[in-house]
């Protein structure tokens, strides 16, 4: 699915957000940039070690990444230029809502520092941090809506591993 904002274009996809040929694609990183599991695995596996060594550099040099920041690695052999590892909230660990908004927003600013074009987001936070995919969808889709207002990225994408998210994100997008 696709829907216009002017000039602007967000993009619903089901599929593997490595496989992405946008700029950047995000991650769904946790603090450490230690990519183990779910979606920054899937990343780190797909890209080579090169993620996990730029991330490993990273934390070294700035230390542990913030819930609701960023930092940004090179993509290895994966087709987007940029991984950008947003480190969404935990369910529980208090103000999810603001946490998600302020990951979802400081991707987009990196996107814009980067001079990028487009990027793809994965339905940050929703696999083993809890959040719920219907908050997330709203939030993130919001977040991306207001970028579009004065930001330079043309084309928003998210890659929706599974069915179930997919419609949520469908249902808030045509409701945006």
């Amino acid at each position: 699915m696709k829907r216009k904002f002017g000039d602007k274009i967000v993009e619903l996809i089901r599929g593997d957000i490595t496989t992405m040929a946008t700029d950047a694609i995000v991650n769904a990183a946790n603090e450490h940039l230690a990519h183990g599991g779910g979606v920054a695995g899937a990343i780190a596996r797909a890209g080579g070690a090169q993620i996990q060594a730029e991330s490993n550099a990273w934390v070294k040099k700035s230390g542990r990444v913030q819930t609701g920041q960023v930092a940004v690695t090179g993509a290895g052999r994966l087709a987007a230029k940029y991984v950008i590892h947003a480190v969404g909230p935990i369910m529980g660990s208090g103000d999810e809502d603001a946490k998600l908004a302020s990951a979802t927003k400081n991707a987009l600013a990196k996107a814009e520092e980067l001079h990028l074009r487009s990027i793809a987001f994965p339905a940050v936070s929703t696999g083993i941090f809890g959040y719920p995919v219907e908050r997330c969808a709203k939030i993130m889709l919001q977040q991306v809506h207001q970028h579009f207002e004065n930001g330079a990225v043309e084309r928003v994408v998210f890659c929706l591993w599974d069915e179930s998210s997919y419609t949520v994100f469908e249902h808030e997008l045509k409701n945006l």
